[in-house]
Order: C-alpha cells, then structure tokens, then sequence
C-alpha cells in the first residue's frame, strides 16, 4: 500500500471516529472512552492510538465544531439583504451542528483560560458583526449588545439542540423556536 493511499485511510478513519464520537456525546456527554471505541467500531487500544484521552477527543471535536460553524457561517452569507434574514439563515445552516455545539458549550475547559482556541473568537466576531449591521440598520434594538445576541443565540442553538434530542420538542421546529425567540427579542419596535 503506498504511503499516500495509507495516509488517506487514516484520515477517514479518523474523520469517521470523530463523526461516531460527536454523535456519541450529543446523546450522552459523559460517555467513557470505552463507549466512544464501541461507537466508532474499533477498539480502546485503536482510539487511545488516535486520541491520548478524553481531552484529546474533545480538543478534536472543538477543531471539527470550528470548521463546521466557519463554514456555516460562510454558507449563510451573513452580509447579504436584511439582517433579520441573514439570522434566519445562520440558523438554519448551523443547524446539523447544534448537537455538536450544544456538546462543546457545556465542555467549560474549552472557555477557560489562555488555550482558548482562536476559532471561536473568529465566529463570535463575525456572529456579533451581523447582530452590530442589524442595529446599524435600525432593524435591532441598540440596548442588547452584540456581544450579548451572541452569546444567546449560542445558549438557544444548545437548548434546542438538547431539547430536541430528548424529544421534547420536534426536529422539525429548530428553526422556527430559534429564530422566533431571538428575534422576538432582538427587534426593534416603534416607540410609543
């Protein structure tokens, strides 16, 4: 087998543990090592060669999140028409990463600290940006930061995430119950 074609195998299998372990985690978040091998269909000794530990899986994971959301975010292309649709938009291309990111939202030693990985401040700046060209517009309100609308469109992708994986509210309504809250929230009004 040439080392190029190895190489490439190794990548698939690599990109399929992770693909196992987030949908893994997303279900149940303090899944053991064991259970994320089980997952993926390989053995403890085959996913400790891959990852050192759980924080390798993790750190893995994050790296995996960063690139979906970056891509996510690109796909809703968060400069075009109102603010309020590109909204719409975000939401629905993060979408098939909430139970990822709901995942990694609770993992705190990925927040903490100096490690922080540069990818997130990447999205919240671009998150916040568009939040920023809404209330620019007039179409937001000014007296929610950006930062703010950030921050609870992140804890709404989660709550969903989570509430649709226990079944207490239906796939089919993501969309709708995030963008409705947030925007309920976020929009201006006419002054009385």
């Amino acid at each position: 087998m040439s080392h190029a074609r190895y190489t490439c195998l190794m990548a698939v299998d690599r990109e399929h543990v992770l693909r196992s372990a987030a949908a893994l985690l997303t279900r149940k978040s303090t899944a053991t090592m064991d259970e994320v091998a089980k997952a993926a269909g390989i053995s403890r000794a085959t996913l400790h060669r891959q990852f050192a530990g759980r924080d390798a899986v993790v750190r893995a994971l994050e790296e995996l999140g960063i690139q979906e959301c970056e891509a996510a975010l690109d796909e809703a292309r968060l400069d075009d028409g109102a603010a309020s649709e590109a909204v719409r938009r975000l939401v629905r291309e993060f979408e098939p990463a909430a139970g990822l990111l709901a995942f990694l939202y609770s993992e705190n030693q990925l927040f903490e600290g100096e490690e922080q990985n540069a990818g997130w401040a990447r999205i919240d700046a671009r998150i916040a940006a568009l939040f920023r060209r809404g209330q620019e517009s007039g179409e937001f309100r000014i007296d929610l930061t950006p930062a703010w609308l950030t921050e609870a469109l992140y804890g709404l992708f989660a709550s969903g995430a989570w509430a649709v994986s226990e079944g207490r509210v239906a796939a089919r309504d993501f969309q709708y119950m995030i963008v409705e809250l947030l925007l309920g929230g976020a929009l201006r009004r006419e002054e009385s």
